[in-house]
């Protein structure tokens, strides 16, 4: 661990400074007793768990954004089926970071089974034979148990998601479902990470200009800590009709929308994905959208972007 990381906050020192856990910038910070300790100023072991756990996963996809309800789990599910559907011989794992509100078990439709636990770790539950999903979800008592964490707890179950679990011999993408914002789940996650290498993100944005806001702060956030950006996704860019299919704007793009952002802050434009009732309703069920509704106008626009992002990551090796 560096003496300041890079993505630390302005008045920390830094867990390796002499001052660690004494300064007064301290005060207040629930990890000061920690700190003041020495502790953090050995190896970081839970980083070499994870190291050796994934050592041999190729690609890592983050899918962020600042603004809660733009859809992140909806089209991880999606971009996870895609993957997996695209090459029966690409292994595909999904982690669910969203720790206080995990819907992937949903989303995915294998809500209520259970992890188990060997000598080789957790065993995560299989949506496909080639598509794993590992969740909080899975280890709450009922779906409507909160959790209720600090972020020192919430670190340390993201390092066992990372290294605790049995995803087989090799993984070609590993996709991470994160909560809104730019908190404790994404600098832990971004931490273990980004010392593989293989690591980027997808941003997520809806047209309306209170969503692009709080996306800029994530783009913000992914410089800040360099983790490269592989493009923006629109969605709910129009509302299809299921009777009728004709499209009507939802959430106006007054300002240009997700391309014009993307043109704006230099990145690329992945592509937009219409607001779909049914796709809404294949989530709630946990049905797979892709192979419910083939011919969907969703389903042509997502291959388009998973195709455009599997370039990108191919390229970054």
């Amino acid at each position: 661990m560096s003496d300041k990381p890079e993505d630390a906050p302005s008045h920390c020192p830094g867990t390796q400074s002499d001052t660690a856990g004494k300064a007064s910038a301290c005060q207040g910070c629930p990890n000061q007793g920690l700190c003041s300790s020495g502790a953090t100023r050995g190896p970081d072991l839970g980083a070499e768990l994870v190291k050796g756990r994934l050592a041999s996963v190729k690609h890592k996809l983050l899918v962020l954004s600042g603004k809660g309800g733009v859809g992140k789990s909806t089209f991880t599910s999606l971009l996870a089926r895609t993957l997996a559907a695209q090459d029966a011989n690409r292994n595909v794992a999904i982690v669910d970071v969203d720790l206080c509100g995990p819907s992937m078990p949903r989303v995915m439709g294998v809500l209520g089974e259970q992890i188990h636990h060997s000598g080789s770790g957790w065993s995560p539950i299989y949506v496909e034979d080639n598509l794993a999903l590992m969740s909080i979800g899975f280890l709450l008592a009922s779906p409507d148990d909160a959790v209720i964490w600090r972020g020192p707890k919430k670190n340390g179950m993201i390092q066992q998601f990372l290294s605790e679990v049995d995803w087989g011999e090799s993984v070609d993408f590993l996709v991470l479902d994160t909560p809104p914002g730019t908190s404790d789940e994404h600098l832990s996650v971004v931490n273990y990470l980004k010392q593989l290498g293989g690591l980027s993100a997808v941003i997520l944005t809806t047209p309306q200009e209170v969503a692009l806001l709080d996306v800029r702060k994530e783009i913000s956030f992914c410089r800040k800590v360099g983790v490269k950006i592989a493009g923006i996704v629109e969605n709910m860019s129009l509302f299809v009709c299921p009777k009728c299919k004709n499209e009507a704007e939802i959430f106006p793009a007054n300002t240009g929308g997700g391309k014009k952002m993307a043109d704006e802050l230099e990145l690329p434009f992945l592509g937009s994905l219409p607001l779909d009732p049914l796709l809404a309703r294949c989530c709630d069920e946990g049905r797979n959208y892709l192979t419910e509704l083939p011919n969907s106008p969703t389903v042509t626009a997502v291959e388009n972007i998973v195709s455009k992002i599997v370039k990108a990551c191919e390229e970054d090796l």
